[in-house]
């Protein structure tokens, strides 16, 4: 398995041709957590305007064809059309395409009069200053970076690991991205929710999630109720080969 997939092990319902829940480490939960951090902006590019159910995309084209000249002096189209993300849904197993904009040269300009505040768009209206106070109250100054060293800091501390969750237990991640902790009780619990009693219909099948399922997970997150079962079982054609689960 390269460094840009990861391993699922489904346990399917094959009478019904359902997923019941998948076994996932802590890789997949955090993938699925900072999904919660995407701007919806971010979303819109990633599943593209046709794939975007209901009428928000329509929002987001009429925003692009807006002429600049209508908007205020500090605000651009791009803050909202491919908007910043943190940093770890842009990590390499994010496992979705990088949105951000990174400008080799990026400046940052400053208002004479308020240092503290500065803005990307050289000459914007600073809207710390009264408007009544004349010349400096604009973003005229260009901010100098310093060089900075940030092994030495040691004041925060930090996990290893990373991400949101951690990796010392196996998580349960039902159809409708429900996550828990795995134990014998709530895989029972999920077996009596869907009134399974012929363990013989249980088939495990272990899948690999890569940038295409996450794309496809994350369309699929936000227009169904059986998101696992809409990505993969359309893929699985020997998904019925799978040892029952005794």
């Amino acid at each position: 398995m390269s460094a840009s997939t990861m391993s699922l092990k489904l346990l399917i319902d094959s009478k019904h041709n359902k997923v019941v829940f998948a076994e996932a480490g802590k890789d997949f939960v955090d993938f699925l957590l900072n999904l919660l951090s995407l701007p919806l902006g971010t979303v819109i590019q990633l599943l593209t305007k046709p794939a975007m159910t209901g009428c928000i995309a329509n929002l987001y084209g009429s925003l692009e064809k807006l002429d600049e000249s209508y908007l205020q002096p500090n605000k651009n189209k791009d803050s909202i059309l491919n908007p910043p993300i943190p940093t770890q849904v842009t990590h390499p197993n994010f496992l979705l395409p990088d949105t951000n904009r990174k400008p080799e040269n990026q400046k940052l300009y400053y208002c004479p009069q308020h240092p503290g505040f500065v803005s990307d768009i050289q000459n914007s209206v600073c809207s710390q200053c009264s408007p009544f106070r004349g010349r400096g109250c604009y973003f005229s100054q260009e901010v100098k970076f310093a060089v900075t060293n940030d092994s030495t800091s040691t004041d925060t501390p930090t996990s290893e690991q990373g991400g949101y969750v951690k990796g010392v237990v196996t998580y349960t991640v039902t159809d409708d991205l429900s996550v828990s902790p795995m134990s014998m009780v709530s895989v029972v619990g999920l077996l009596n929710k869907f009134d399974i009693k012929d363990f013989g219909v249980l088939k495990e099948k272990v899948v690999e999630f890569g940038i295409n399922e996450g794309l496809q997970l994350l369309k699929a997150s936000l227009s169904s109720k059986d998101a696992l079962t809409a990505v993969f079982l359309p893929k699985l054609t020997q998904g019925r080969d799978g040892p029952p689960v005794l």
